[in-house]
C-alpha cells in the first residue's frame, strides 16, 4: 500500500484505533455482539461486497490495497479524503474491482469447490501480487537468481522443520524470561503513559494512556487532534470509538474474530495464563530470523479459531512478534504487532515499545512510564461514549 498524505490515509478507517488494538477498525451506535453493523447499513452504493460486518468490508479494502499497492484515492474520488459520503462515488476502478471480485468467486466455484479453506484458493493476491496489472512475461532474474526467504508471518508455512522445543517449553521459558510465573502473578493491574504515531497523525506523536487490570480487561485512549480514541475490552467484550472525522462509526461493538483479537491483546498485558487462552499449540515451522536474530515460533488458537503465531526471541526468550489472522469476503489479511524495548516494571518486564501493521495502517507506540499495581477505576472499563470531535466543540 503506498504510503502518503493524512488526505490519503483517511480510509484506513481509525488506523490508530486499529494499532491500539492491534486489528482492524471501524467504529455511530453501539452494536449488539449478535447483529454486527452490515456493510450497507453503513455505505451506499455497495453492490458486490453486501452481507459482510462492516469490519469485514473495511479489511476486504485493506486486502485490495495490499494485492494491488494502491492507496484508498486511487481507486475512489480524491474527495473522498475529506468527506465519507464520496466513497459512494464509482469510478473505472471500483467497477473493474467488482468484476475481478465476481470473476475470483466464478474461479473458486467452479474448481476449487471442496478444496482447504471453503474453496477459496484464489484471491486478488494470487495475480496481482502488489502490482496494479498481473504480469504475464516470465523474469529470468526471478527465475535464476537467489530466492526470496519465505515470509514466516503467511497464514500457512507447508514445509515443516524438525522440531526441537515443544511449545509447552517455549511458553515457560517466557514466562520465566518476564520474570517468572510468581512475579508475573503479583502484577494485578497498571497505568500506563507514552505516545502514539500513525498514519491518521501523519506520524506525528500524540498522547496515549493504557489501562489494564488482570484477569484480562484493558483500554487504549490515544488522545488525538480530532478527538479521543478508545479501545476497550472488559473481560467479555469490547469496542472501538473514533469520532466521525476518523470514522464512520463512532461506536462499535467487536464480534468473532476481532473481539478473540481484543482478548488476546488483554491477555498480553498479563501473560501469566497465556497457555491456557490458546490451543492447538503447534511448532515445527522453518528457522526464521526477525531483525537478524534467530526466533522460535509457536502457533495457537483462539476460542473463535482464530491462529495467533507467537515468536520468541531464541536467546533472551522474550516475546518480539505477534502475527493473528482474519477472514474477509476475498481472503485472509495479517496484523502484525512487534514488541521492543523491554525493561522491568515490578520485577516484570514489559515491552515499552510496539509497530502494528495491517494492510491499512501502520503505527507505533511508546511508552514512558508505568505504575504498577495501582487502583483502576471499574469505569474505565465500561462501554465508552462516543466521542465527539474537537472541531464541534463549542
Amino acid at each position: 500500500m503506498k504510503l502518503g498524505s493524512r488526505r490519503t490515509i483517511h480510509c484506513a478507517i481509525g488506523t490508530m484505533i486499529v494499532s491500539l488494538l492491534g486489528v482492524a477498525l471501524l467504529g455511530s451506535q453501539a452494536v449488539p455482539a449478535q447483529k454486527p453493523l452490515m456493510s450497507e447499513d453503513v455505505f451506499k452504493n455497495v453492490q458486490v461486497l453486501r452481507g459482510i460486518p462492516v469490519k469485514e468490508f473495511m479489511g476486504t479494502m485493506g486486502f485490495f490495497a495490499a494485492s494491488l499497492s494502491l492507496n484508498c484515492t486511487d481507486c475512489h474520488v480524491s474527495e473522498s479524503g475529506s468527506d465519507w459520503a464520496r466513497y459512494a462515488d464509482d469510478t473505472p476502478l471500483k467497477q473493474t474491482a467488482r468484476r475481478m471480485v465476481l470473476m475470483m468467486n466464478a474461479i473458486n466455484r467452479a474448481n476449487f469447490a471442496g478444496a482447504h479453506g471453503g474453496g477459496r484458493e484464489v484471491t486478488c493476491y494470487t495475480c496481482h501480487r502488489g502490482n496494479q496489472r498481473p504480469e504475464v512475461t516470465p523474469s529470468l532474474t526471478e527465475q535464476y537468481g537467489t530466492p526470496a526467504p519465505a515470509d514466516p508471518d503467511r497464514a500457512e508455512i507447508l514445509e515443516q522443520a524438525p522440531v526441537g522445543l515443544s511449545a509447552d517449553q517455549i511458553l515457560d521459558r517466557y514466562i520465566q524470561a518476564l520474570g517468572g510465573a510468581q512475579r508475573l502473578a503479583n502484577l494485578t493491574s497498571f497505568i500506563a503513559k507514552g505516545t502514539y504515531a500513525g498514519f491518521d497523525t501523519d506520524f506525528e506523536k500524540v498522547p496515549l494512556e493504557v489501562f489494564a487490570k488482570a484477569p484480562g480487561q484493558r483500554t487504549v485512549i490515544a488522545h488525538s487532534s480530532n478527538g479521543d480514541l478508545t479501545t476497550t475490552y472488559d473481560g467479555r467484550d469490547a469496542w472501538l470509538a473514533a469520532p466521525a472525522t476518523n470514522a464512520p462509526v463512532p461506536l462499535l461493538s467487536l464480534t468473532g474474530g476481532d473481539l478473540d483479537a481484543a482478548k488476546i491483546d488483554a491477555e498480553l498485558s498479563f501473560p501469566a495464563r497465556i497457555k491456557q487462552e490458546l490451543s492447538k499449540w503447534r511448532v515445527g515451522f522453518p528457522a526464521t530470523t526477525i531483525d537478524d536474530k534467530a526466533v522460535q515460533i509457536v502457533e495457537g488458537t483462539t476460542a473463535g479459531g482464530v491462529p495467533v503465531k507467537l515468536y520468541f526471541d531464541k536467546q533472551s526468550g522474550l516475546l518480539v512478534r505477534q502475527v493473528r489472522y482474519a477472514n474477509t469476503l476475498v481472503g485472509i489479511i495479517p496484523t502484525r504487532v512487534e514488541y521492543s524495548d523491554y525493561r522491568e516494571v515490578s520485577g516484570v518486564k514489559m515491552p515499552f515499545h510496539w509497530v502494528v501493521t495491517w494492510t491499512d495502517g501502520q503505527a507505533t507506540i511508546e511508552l514512558t512510564d508505568v505504575q504498577p499495581n495501582v487502583p483502576v477505576d471499574a469505569a474505565k472499563f465500561a462501554q465508552p461514549e462516543p466521542p465527539v470531535p474537537k472541531a464541534q466543540v463549542r
